[in-house]
C-alpha cells in the first residue's frame, strides 16, 4: 500500500518506520530538521529493550502534493493541528483513499453513521466552523485507537517507551474489506492491530482517564501516580470520570472495565508525566477540546451534568491561555 504518515512525530515515526520495514511504500508529510532528517537517514527506533532498528528506505515531503494521491492517510497530529494542514490534505486522496484518524479524544466525526437521535451532528469543540468535515468526507474516515506510548528524542529518531496496539474501526461498524485489508497491513507490520464493531466505545475507554489525568496533571505539575495516590486528586479524577462514564452512557457506550480499575491501571504506569503536562512544561499549546471541552459539550448535548469536568476546564482553558499569551512555559524546578 501507498501510505502517507501526516505527523512525522513519535507515533508517526513508530507506524511509518514499521511499516516501511515490512514493504509498504511509506511517505512522511515533515518539515524542518526533521524532513532533513529523514531524507538524510531515514527514521531509526530504539526499542523498549534499548536496541534499534534502522529504516532506510522511506522518503519525507513537506508539500503533500509533492506526495500524491495515496492508499492509506494515517493522521497523526494533535487534534488542534489538524486544521492547519487541510489546504493541502485534499493533495493525497484518490478515489480509494482511506484516512485512518490516529488522533487523541474525541474526533469531529464522531456523530457521522452514529444512527439514532443525534446522527450527524457536529461536534463544535473540535470543528467549531465545519471545516474539517468538509474537507474529508465521512466516507473515507477510518476510526483509531492508538494505545503505544513513544518519544521522539531527535530528529528522525523515535524511542518507543511501550505498546503496539492500534485498533481500528470503520464509523457504521461493519467490516469492511478495506479495514480488513488495512488491519492486514498493520499486523504485517508488527502491531496489534484488531477490528472493533464499536470503535466510539473504544475511544471513550482511552479519553476516560484522558480527560481527568491530562489536566490535573497540567495544572498540578504531578505524575500519573502522584494524582492516583494523592487522595483529594483520586477522588477530583474519578468524579471527573463518573460525569464522563453518565455522558456515554446516554450515547449508548458502556465501559468494558470499572472506575476503578481504570484508575489503577493510570496508577500502575508509574512516574508517568502525561502529554498535557508535558507541554506545560514545553510551552507548547494544550489538547484540551479534544480531551475535556468535548466532553462538555457532549454533556449538553445530551442534558447530562458535568459540574466537576467544567470546572477542571475553566482553570485549564485559562493556563492554556495564559501560557499562549505569555509565550512561556511552566516547570517545576528544585530549590537550590
Amino acid at each position: 500500500m501507498k501510505v502517507a504518515v501526516v505527523g512525522a512525530g513519535a507515533i508517526g515515526g513508530y507506524l511509518g518506520a514499521r511499516l516501511a520495514r515490512s514493504g509498504e511504500d511509506v511517505t512522511f508529510i515533515a518539515r524542518n530538521k526533521n524532513l532533513e532528517a529523514i531524507n538524510a537517514n531515514g527514521f531509526k527506533l530504539i526499542l523498549e529493550d534499548g536496541s534499534e532498528e534502522h529504516t532506510p528506505n522511506v522518503r519525507a515531503v513537506q508539500k503533500m502534493a509533492d506526495a500524491g494521491p495515496q492508499d492509506v492517510v494515517l493522521i497523526t497530529l494533535k487534534a488542534h493541528q489538524l486544521r492547519d494542514v487541510l489546504p493541502e490534505l485534499r493533495a493525497l486522496f484518490g478515489p480509494q483513499t482511506m484516512v485512518v484518524t490516529m488522533i487523541n479524544g474525541i474526533p469531529w466525526w464522531y456523530f457521522h453513521k452514529l444512527g439514532g437521535p443525534f446522527d450527524g451532528r457536529a461536534v463544535a469543540s473540535v470543528d467549531p466552523d465545519g471545516l474539517i468535515a468538509a474537507n474529508i468526507e465521512p466516507e473515507r474516515v477510518i476510526g483509531s485507537v492508538v494505545y503505544p506510548a513513544a518519544e521522539l528524542v531527535a530528529p528522525g529518531v523515535v524511542k518507543l517507551i511501550e505498546g503496539n496496539r492500534f485498533t481500528l474501526g470503520e464509523l457504521d461498524g461493519s467490516r469492511s474489506e478495506r479495514i480488513e485489508a488495512l488491519s492486514q497491513v498493520m499486523m504485517k507490520a508488527g502491531f496489534k492491530s484488531p477490528v472493533s464493531k464499536d470503535i466510539r466505545g473504544e475511544i471513550w475507554l482511552k479519553l476516560w482517564g484522558n480527560l481527568s489525568f491530562n489536566p490535573i496533571s497540567a495544572l498540578t505539575h504531578a505524575t500519573l501516580q502522584d494524582i492516583c495516590r494523592f487522595p483529594l486528586t483520586r477522588s477530583l479524577a474519578a468524579s471527573m470520570m463518573g460525569e464522563a462514564q453518565a455522558v456515554a452512557h446516554r450515547l449508548g457506550v458502556e465501559f468494558k472495565i470499572s472506575l476503578d480499575k481504570r484508575i489503577a491501571g493510570a496508577e500502575a504506569v508509574g512516574a508517568h508525566k502525561t502529554s498535557m503536562l508535558q507541554d506545560v512544561e514545553h510551552g507548547r499549546v494544550l489538547e484540551l477540546e479534544a480531551l475535556v471541552g468535548a466532553v462538555v459539550e457532549l454533556g449538553r448535548i445530551t442534558e447530562t451534568p458535568t459540574p466537576t469536568i467544567e470546572a477542571i476546564y475553566a482553570v485549564s482553558s485559562l493556563l492554556a491561555k495564559t501560557l499562549a499569551e505569555q509565550r512561556g512555559q511552566l516547570a517545576m524546578q528544585a530549590l537550590a
